[in-house]
Formats: C-alpha cells, sequence, structure tokens
C-alpha cells in the first residue's frame, strides 16, 4: 500500500477542523493495513519536553512521538490530551494519531546544544511509543539513537511486544547510558483483557517480551495497573498475575488502582455499562467525589499486595513522581521518596 501522494493543503474538506488549523501538518493517510485509523503526519518543532513537578522530583523531561493511541485502552489517562485539537477523547484518541515523523532529527538538534544536561528522559508518558504505527514510521530506534549518542540515559513505558524489534539496539544504548524498561501489563484475564485493551498485543505476548528484555540484560519492570475494582483485584488474579510476572523475571513490579480523570471517566463507565452494567453503581459511588479510589479501598489494596509479592519473591520498583513513568536509574533513591508501595 503507497503512502505517498496524499499531500494536505491548509484546509482540507476531510481533515478535522483542529488538525485543519496546524501549520505543521504534512499529510493526512489512510490505508487498508490500518482499518479505521487515521495517520496525521507532522513536522515536530520540537521533541523534549519539560515537566515541572512539585514532588520530590524536581522536573522530568519526555518524548512523545506520537498523539493518540490505537491500542484503545478503554481507561487511558491520556484521553484528555486530544482535545486540544478539537478531538474527542474517546474515538477520536483512539482512531486519529499524531505522527512527530521528524522527531529523532529534531531530537539530536535539542540533545547537541550545550545547555542540554544529559537529564533523563521517558518515553511512553502519554501514549505508547511502541503501538502498531512504530512498525511503520519506525521512529524508535532514531530516538534511541540519538539518545545514546548523545549520553542521555532514558526509560520506556509500553505495552507494545513491538519493543522486542529494539532489543539488540536497546542492549546497546545500555552499554553507553542507562536504559530502564517498563512494560504495562494490567490484566491477566484473556477476555477482559481482550474487552478493556482491545488494541494491545496479548498478556502472554507482552509477558515473553518481558523476558526476552531480561535475557540480553536489560532491567524491566511490570506496571501491574490499573487494578480494576471488582474485576482484577481478587486474591485468585493477583496472585497469578504476579506468579506470571514472577517467571518473566522482571525486575521489580509497580501497582496502583484505577483512576479516573474527566473525559477518561465516561468513557470508560460508558464501556462498564455495556461489558458490566452490574459493576456501574458501585463504580459511581466509588469515583463519585474524586477521580481516585477511595483511600480505604487504595489501604486495603496494598495490603493484599505485600504477602503476595513476597510469596513470590518480588519486589517493589521504582516510579518517577515527575513523570508517572518508571525511574532512571540514574537517579538514585532518595530519602524523600518513599520505596513503599504507591497507593493511588
Amino acid at each position: 500500500m503507497r503512502w505517498d501522494g496524499q499531500e494536505l493543503g491548509a484546509e482540507a474538506s476531510d481533515t478535522l477542523p483542529g488538525l485543519a488549523r496546524l501549520n505543521n501538518l504534512v499529510r493526512t493517510v489512510r490505508t487498508p493495513e490500518f482499518a479505521g485509523i487515521t495517520f496525521h503526519e507532522i513536522l515536530a518543532k520540537s521533541a523534549l519536553n519539560h515537566v515541572p513537578s512539585s514532588s520530590a522530583m524536581p522536573f522530568g523531561w519526555t518524548i512523545n512521538p506520537y498523539r493518540g493511541c490505537s491500542h484503545a485502552c478503554v481507561y487511558c489517562f491520556a484521553r484528555n490530551t486530544h482535545t486540544y485539537l478539537d478531538l474527542d477523547a474517546g474515538k477520536d484518541f483512539d482512531s486519529q494519531i499524531i505522527v512527530k515523523v521528524n522527531v529523532a532529527d529534531v531530537l539530536r538538534k535539542e540533545l547537541a546544544k550545550p545547555s542540554w544536561g544529559r537529564h533523563p528522559v521517558a518515553l511512553g508518558t502519554n501514549t505508547d511509543p511502541y503501538q502498531r504505527a512504530e512498525g511503520r514510521y519506525q521512529l524508535m530506534p532514531g530516538i534511541i539513537t540519538a539518545l545514546a549518542d548523545s549520553g542521555t540515559p532514558f526509560s520506556i513505558l509500553t505495552k507494545g511486544s513491538l519493543l522486542r524489534r529494539d532489543l539488540p539496539l536497546l542492549a546497546k544504548a545500555h552499554e553507553r547510558v542507562s536504559v530502564d524498561l517498563a512494560m504495562s501489563i494490567a490484566v491477566y484475564d484473556d477476555e477482559l483483557q481482550g474487552s478493556v485493551e482491545p488494541g494491545t498485543p496479548s498478556t502472554s505476548a507482552r509477558l515473553a517480551t518481558v523476558r526476552a528484555a531480561r535475557d540480553v540484560g536489560l532491567p524491566v519492570t511490570v506496571f501491574l495497573m490499573p487494578i480494576l475494582p471488582y474485576l482484577t483485584d481478587t486474591r485468585a488474579h493477583l496472585d497469578d498475575a504476579l506468579g506470571r510476572v514472577a517467571e518473566s523475571g522482571a525486575s521489580g513490579v509497580i501497582h496502583t488502582a484505577l483512576h479516573l480523570r474527566p473525559g477518561v471517566k465516561e468513557w470508560f463507565m460508558q464501556w462498564l455499562a455495556q461489558s458490566h452494567p452490574e459493576l456501574v453503581p458501585r463504580y459511581e459511588e466509588m469515583y463519585r467525589f474524586s477521580a481516585y479510589a477511595p483511600k480505604a479501598y487504595r489501604k486495603w489494596l496494598a495490603d493484599k499486595f505485600r504477602p503476595l509479592m513476597r510469596a513470590h519473591g518480588l519486589t517493589r520498583g521504582y516510579d518517577d513522581p515527575a513523570t508517572g513513568t518508571v525511574r532512571s536509574s540514574a537517579l538514585r533513591p532518595t530519602p524523600e521518596l518513599s520505596p513503599e508501595p504507591t497507593l493511588f
């Protein structure tokens, strides 16, 4: 399938209004290979994003080569980021994907500036850098190489088994800089996983990717999150999940309960009403006043996790409060950043 010959003018009748206003939009692409998905290729003006933080970690740096995500996880916290271009946080987030086609070139120029301090950079903080589109656009190899060449440590959080393609490159980069990987694997029931995360690789495929990364010497933390109340918080489900994570050789585990921000909450509740209508009243009560699960529930969940983690010989991984992803090993733990389990 040819992807050329689809140049856009400043205004295109088949382009959504917010996107038509972009002055860096190159073209819009549709292809049967990605049925139901539209790619909007743009020329990024910058690659590195500075994330201020009021936490003990003073700041974070991130790169997001894509906006929107075909993984279509109904609980994804990043859905509201699509509204800045008049796209909705529901179906548009899953099917209208922004691609920064020049991101690696822009990144290399930014990293070459004398002012760049080689701070750890996180990928996967907003949308997944190894979603299906990466197989077509291949943006990550250029990003990885640019970071390693500049001496910049980095971390990657993904649900994508496509990460395996770049393991040789990542292992080589790890010889020069700290490289920390995290695989998000929230659901260990195949039927539920296919419903709540319809565009993701299977749980088994992701666990196999963890093992493959560990086999080449890369540290991998499993993000067992979000825990879905009344769906994935039973002892049997968590015991099975942690047992499979332990078998994968994961370096550590991070867990949190589901939180539902405005925009995400509406989309998730629509799915819940269709798939598990009996749970709607419980969720409405739990998330009536806050995006976070009640404190008592979070404590109950943490208390349930501790003995199971010990039983499977697993340790808690370190998250980065500035970026919300795995903390780079280039940043050592400090007393202000407690290793106690995250409760939210």
